[in-house]
């Protein structure tokens, strides 16, 4: 039996850097792969761009789907206020508790995350 992980979270972004993102989710196959856990809203408001991630994975994929988000993270300023993409993912893993992923600076910083959000694993 594997252990299972729950990952949820978002991107803020950019219009350049949205298709960018798009370009890296459909490198993957989403029948082999929890790449179908993205979701880009038909309809962006205003001038942030949203991108949202939802899914249930097996532990080993984890690695897959980090490496995914550090690819996100690097993508390059594209504007003149030079915003990075920032987003915030919380990931429940059944063995080893909860953890934050924060998308911000170029990089993901994984932290542990507050107790706050322990009612997400009840």
């Amino acid at each position: 039996m594997s252990v299972l992980v729950n990952v949820r979270g978002w991107l803020e972004c950019d219009d350049q850097q949205l298709a960018r993102i798009r370009e890296i989710v459909e490198q993957d196959d989403p029948d082999r792969t929890y790449s179908g856990g993205w979701a880009f809203p038909p309809r962006q408001y205003n001038f942030v761009n949203w991108v949202l991630f939802g899914a249930q994975m097996r532990d080993h994929s984890v690695g897959w789907f980090l490496d995914r988000l550090r690819s996100v993270a690097r993508i390059p300023a594209s504007d003149e206020d030079n915003d990075l993409i920032t987003g915030l993912f919380l990931v429940s893993h059944e063995v080893d508790g909860m953890s934050e992923w924060q998308v911000r600076d170029g990089t993901v910083v994984i932290q542990a995350a507050s107790e706050t959000y322990r009612f997400l694993n009840e």
